[in-house]
């Protein structure tokens, strides 16, 4: 069997069009319908209803679906075993969070460079919202961002990299003496999180919303911002001007020198999840540039880790 008919299969399924999926893989519709029909034929079942007046595959198309990734996926996995690494080749469409430029991106950059020397990156770093549709519209190969919430669609291969917990930062200055009024003074400024729409940013309305209603605070006084980029956030915070829900790693050298401090507010914001996405047609340079991404990941994590231990000792 051609895998290379699995992958016309597996894009056509996503794509939902013989057009579209002539143009991503720089063929011509009938040399596609070619292709699935020489697949159907080894298979020994219809994939696609012919006859319904829009795109659909037949059950038997469903039902193999998660087949066909596996087969593809294995066939990627071979392939980038069995490569040469200095001759490895590709551009990379890259599309991250802030959260992993303040974190461990330099350090993932400069791994890939020494592994894949040839591959070429190029970067974009926007929120979630924006690079998740941009992966699923085929404008970017690899996307490392926020973990989203739900389902994803089953053409997107997803893998969770790191867990960052989250606390309430303000200038050292703006913390009371006493723990008791540290839930009043978080009411009192603004409160600064990530993107509208986040999973973050939600989570910090609802825990504020709870809090004022614990403290008899009118809703109407209290104040959530979003912040575009974390440099802004940071900013903000040793300027005084409000209190942030972020991870602490992301200000840790201010937290040491005592700029910056943590208020002792329970309930705590929800871990920031950060996560891979790709699609299963992925090249073997996406898979590759992926392995790195894990290694830059949990290299950092472990850095830090040691960090923060040699910190407290």
């Amino acid at each position: 069997m051609n895998t290379r008919f699995v992958e016309t299969f597996l894009t056509l399924a996503r794509l939902g069009s013989f057009r579209a999926t002539a143009t991503a893989m720089h063929a011509t519709p009938a040399a596609i319908s070619l292709r699935i029909k020489t697949l159907e034929s080894e298979l020994g079942v219809e994939l696609i209803e012919r006859d319904a007046p829009e795109f659909k595959l037949t059950a038997n198309g469903e039902r193999l679906l998660a087949h066909a990734r596996s087969v593809v996926q294995a066939t990627r996995s071979l392939q980038l075993a069995a490569q040469d690494e200095t001759q490895l080749a590709t551009r990379l469409r890259l599309g991250v969070v802030e959260t992993v430029v303040h974190s461990w991106l330099p350090d993932y950059i400069r791994m890939l460079n020494l592994e894949y020397h040839r591959i070429v990156v190029d970067l974009t770093v926007d929120s979630s919202a924006v690079l998740g549709p941009r992966l699923r519209a085929g404008e970017l190969d690899l996307v490392i961002q926020v973990e989203e919430a739900g389902d994803q669609e089953a053409s997107i291969v997803s893998a969770l990299l790191a867990s960052y917990p989250v606390r309430w930062i303000a200038r050292s200055d703006l913390i009371p003496a006493s723990r008791a009024k540290h839930v009043a003074a978080l009411l009192s400024k603004p409160v600064l999180t990530f993107g509208r729409g986040t999973a973050p940013q939600i989570a910090v309305e609802a825990i504020v919303r709870t809090l004022a209603t614990r403290a008899g605070v009118p809703l109407a006084d209290t104040q959530v911002t979003c912040m575009p980029s974390v440099a802004v956030i940071v900013k903000l915070l040793r300027d005084g001007y409000g209190i942030a829900a972020v991870p602490a790693l992301f200000v840790e050298p201010y937290l040491t020198s005592g700029e910056l401090g943590q208020l002792q507010v329970r309930p705590l914001p929800p871990p920031i999840n950060v996560a891979m996405y790709y699609r299963d047609d992925a090249d073997v340079g996406v898979l590759a540039a992926a392995r790195v991404a894990r290694n830059a990941c949990d290299g950092y994590a472990k850095a830090m880790g040691r960090q923060l231990i040699e910190k407290r000792q």
